[in-house]
């Protein structure tokens, strides 16, 4: 069955149960700031279900396109390695808002799947919450199934919620049996494995209760119905075909590469470039057609990720050049009769993926050289740096997951961590930058801040609108651009606090204020337009996100005190280098020449917290700065001041030239933790703090772990608890280091008993072996070193987690006659998909490809038959 008519089957089997056929909603979710893609069918009536949207019908039915990539749900590294995930499909779905309810929603699913369908009533599985019994009985009553063939399942696999709190209930999963053929083994079964021969189809969310904050579910009024089942996967089943790929949806694809290329397409691993570059293309497709565009962030940096991943693939099936605009109009022919966009934009879609290939054509061939030599000098299980990755992300702009699949095929692993530590530090040297990115546009005027007295403005007219470096008339939903106004109540980055975020609305529009930017005299409002439009000249009302600015004053008069206790503490020498008060937290640098004690720390927190208890005024005043200075006011790091500043003064503790925004008492702080003290250089520290409930968090986390500590050393009291942890930790070390040499001892004890079967070659002793149950290279390294003691030479071989690891050995004799070990690694390594290099007597390679074992160890066997058999 062609998936068109699954497609419109399922449209009209339920718009005759009166469904109401809604299209599907576009792949960048409108008004809703918290998804990156359309990830599930259920997004676009999130709303209907939250009760804060009605609806003129109360079931409907759609065919959603969704995406998976980047954000919380991210199949992006998957994609090609399994039979069914995918970055782009379709979810057919059936809601019911406050409608029908369990007895109907599997009445539907069954009769479709095995009346419209055809599917075998027999091959059907059933899973059920597990003190679901409605849906257990109604699924006997109802569709008959027996009850040998429906399972109860824990809350992991079929409890669904829209979040920690909120509309949540217990799901019901279809799954068919695809036949023995698929089994992994004798206790193949539902809940036994996870192979593909009992395949989930369909999902049925009982969506029936309502859950607080303590976790207590209570029953909603008007039960509903949320249901999805993937469009490929049915397809696959139906079609008789092994995977999602080879579907009419995307092996059309697939045959274009093989006539491109010339080379045949192979469903097993070796298939893995054609698998990816299929699916690729189709999402690339689609966000090209629903506006989205190439970029460094957001949604535009995912679709550059997943060309620039194909594109990697694509070398490996040969391509050189721009490949990928070709494909284009094989995903117009395939999908363009139920999404005519992706075949009305198709020239422009062509240009824009070709483009984007020939710019990063320019830095991948050097890009991949610098990888592969990078590569070439480490052993398999060796680590590639964070830093290294974040070199080929910075100049050659290789993603972090394109490094991550290279890396793999050479066993090797990239330190993720350390790589996050740095793009961290790039995007916040950008932000601190950003202010720059505002240089470029035209100043329409001065703004007036009124964010010290308000946060809110009624009826202030919108002045200039920019898109981009262009100054437009309007912004419409989805737009991103910089709004300008005469008075503001938002607070622009500066001094170390971060830009106010809130909302501007006009009669026509509803535009997020994502950042506030100051250039000159000019404040900026980055805005995103979530709903109709925004227009020069429109009368709006501002509004600031009242819990961030709140949040963000406590933080910044919090730093003050801060920098008035270390000031106290460590001494008149301690300036500030550096700070950032956000609303969740605050950090300072400071000039310090070592860490800070346990005690200075603690002295330092305390005085915080006193001036707090105390609550004092916070005095903000303006006057001459040489009048602010001679008070004995601070000024800070290069900060640009004019004739007249601002000083605020906390009588007693703290008095400073700042812009910024502060509480009216220091008691409104309510309380100040130190989270850490780190260095960032040479002669400066850096401390990281949390005030007011963020502080409470961190006090009880503290507290859990202290409580946690004290339950496991029953007996010992909090003070020796160190100590104790302490010998524990060096009792753990020696016995660690004495399990390691017996092990050691014993592999290399295995080495000599495996010499004891060498062969004589040509008057040479030569051991040819698979060897078993090693865990990794170093393992097979250890057993090698027995062997050595008692050959001539020796080639082992072994099979770690799917990772295959060769090991040749050649001793001073096979030297002798010029061979070479690094010489020879390569050539037995290519069975195993492998690369490989080392010494002369030596060397060692990786492959992904357990199936060629047998295979190296007969070209070792002839290698060693051809060179020694007349060497004696």
């Amino acid at each position: 069955m062609k998936a068109s008519d699954i497609r419109q089957k399922f449209l009209q089997f339920f718009a005759a149960q009166g469904h109401q056929v809604v299209p599907s909603s576009p792949l960048v979710p409108a008004g809703d700031p918290t998804l990156l893609f359309t990830n599930a069918g259920m997004v676009q009536f999130k709303d209907v279900f939250l009760g804060k949207e009605k609806r003129s019908y109360s079931r409907a039915v759609t065919v959603q396109k969704c995406m998976r990539a980047g954000g919380k749900h991210n199949d992006l590294d998957q994609v090609g390695r399994t039979a069914r995930h995918q970055t782009f499909f379709e979810m057919l779905g059936n809601f019911s808002f406050g409608d029908y309810f369990k007895r109907d929603a599997i009445d539907y699913a069954w009769r479709f799947l095995t009346g419209e369908l055809g599917l075998d009533p027999a091959k059907l599985w059933i899973t059920v919450f597990e003190t679901d019994d409605e849906a257990y009985r109604l699924w006997q009553e109802v569709a008959g199934v027996p009850s040998d063939r429906i399972v109860r399942m824990g809350e992991k696999d079929n409890f669904w919620s829209m979040g920690d709190t909120g509309p949540c209930g217990p799901s019901s999963e279809i799954f068919v049996d695809r036949g023995e053929e698929y089994a992994c083994g004798p206790q193949c079964g539902l809940g036994q494995c996870d192979c593909d021969r009992i395949q989930e189809i369909w999902n049925l969310v009982f969506m029936q209760y309502n859950r607080d904050e303590t976790g207590t579910l209570t029953p909603l009024p008007r039960p509903s119905i949320d249901t999805g089942m993937g469009l490929e996967r049915i397809a696959a089943y139906l079609q008789g075909v092994d995977s999602n790929f080879e579907t009419d949806l995307i092996f059309p694809l697939i045959r274009t590469l093989e006539d491109m290329t010339g080379v045949s397409y192979d469903p097993g691993p070796e298939g893995m470039p054609f698998r990816v570059i299929a699916d690729h293309i189709r999402a690339i497709t689609f966000l090209l057609a629903e506006g989205v565009s190439f970029s460094n962030e957001g949604r535009g940096y995912v679709m550059r990720r997943i060309l620039r991943r194909a594109m990697r693939y694509g070398r490996l099936l040969g391509f050189e050049s721009p490949f990928l605009y070709q494909l284009v109009p094989v995903v117009g022919e395939i999908m363009g009769d139920a999404y005519p966009e992706v075949t009305n934009g198709q020239t422009v879609i062509q240009e824009l993926v070709k483009n984007e290939e020939n710019r990063f054509l320019a830095t991948l061939s050097a890009g991949m050289r610098v990888l592969a030599q990078k590569l070439e000098s480490l052993q398999p299980g060796a680590v590639l740096s964070g830093e290294d990755a974040f070199q080929l992300y910075d100049t050659f702009g290789f993603p972090l997951d394109l490094t991550r699949d290279v890396a793999d095929e050479h066993q090797v692993r990239v330190d993720e961590a350390q790589f996050e530590v740095l793009m961290q530090e790039q995007r916040e040297r950008a932000r601190q930058n950003r202010g720059k990115t505002v240089q470029h546009l035209p100043a329409p005027g001065p703004t007036t801040f009124w964010g010290y007295e308000t946060l809110e403005l009624d009826n202030e007219p919108i002045q200039a609108i920019f898109l981009g470096d262009d100054r437009v008339e309007r912004l419409e939903t989805g737009d991103q651009g910089w709004v300008y106004l005469a008075r503001t109540p938002f607070y622009p980055e500066g001094g170390g606090q971060v830009g106010d975020t809130g909302w501007i609305t006009t009669a026509t529009g509803l535009a997020e204020v994502l950042d506030t930017l100051k250039s000159g005299e000019t404040i900026w409002h980055v805005v995103a337009v979530r709903q109709g439009f925004v227009k020069s000249g429109q009368p709006a009302q501002l509004r600031v996100s009242v819990e961030k600015r709140l949040a963000a004053m406590r933080n910044h008069t919090g730093t003050h005190l801060l920098h008035a206790a270390l000031r106290q503490i460590l001494g008149e020498g301690v300036h500030q280098t550096g700070s950032l008060v956000a609303p969740d937290r605050l950090r300072f640098d400071f000039s310090y020449p070592r860490p800070l004690t346990r005690e200075q720390v603690t002295a330092i927190e305390d005085l915080v917290n006193e001036w707090i208890l105390q609550d004092l005024p916070v005095h903000k005043a303006e006057m001459g700065k040489d009048e602010a200075l001679a008070q004995g006011a601070l000024a800070f790091f290069g900060d640009k001041y004019g004739e007249r500043v601002r000083v605020v003064t906390v009588p007693g503790a703290s008095q400073e030239l700042c812009g910024g925004t502060h509480c009216t008492r220091t008691g409104e702080i309510g309380l100040f933790a130190i989270l850490e003290d780190s260095s960032v250089g040479a002669g400066s520290r850096r401390i990281e703090a949390v005030t007011g409930l963020n502080s409470l968090t961190a006090f009880r986390e503290r507290r859990a772990v202290s409580d946690a500590l004290l339950t496991l050393f029953n007996g010992t009291s909090l003070a020796d608890i160190p100590d104790r942890v302490r010998q524990l930790q060096e009792e753990a070390r020696q016995l660690a280091d004495a399990l390691r040499e017996k092990e050691r001892q014993a592999r290399h004890e295995r080495g000599r008993q495996l010499a004891a079967e060498a062969h004589l070659v040509g008057g040479y002793r030569w051991l040819v072996e698979r060897v078993e149950d090693t865990a990794s290279v170093e393992e097979l390294r250890e057993v090698l070193d027995g062997v050595k003691e008692r050959v001539d030479g020796a080639v082992l071989v072994a099979n770690h987690h799917d990772r295959v690891s060769l090991m040749v050995y050649f001793g001073e004799r096979v030297r002798h006659l010029g061979h070479r070990a690094r010489d020879v690694v390569k050539e037995l390594a290519r069975p195993i998909q492998g690369g490989g290099g080392g010494r002369d007597d030596v060397a060692q390679a990786g492959g992904r490809n357990p199936e060629g074992i047998a295979r190296v160890l007969e070209l070792a066997q002839h290698w060693v038959a051809e060179n020694f058999d007349r060497a004696g």
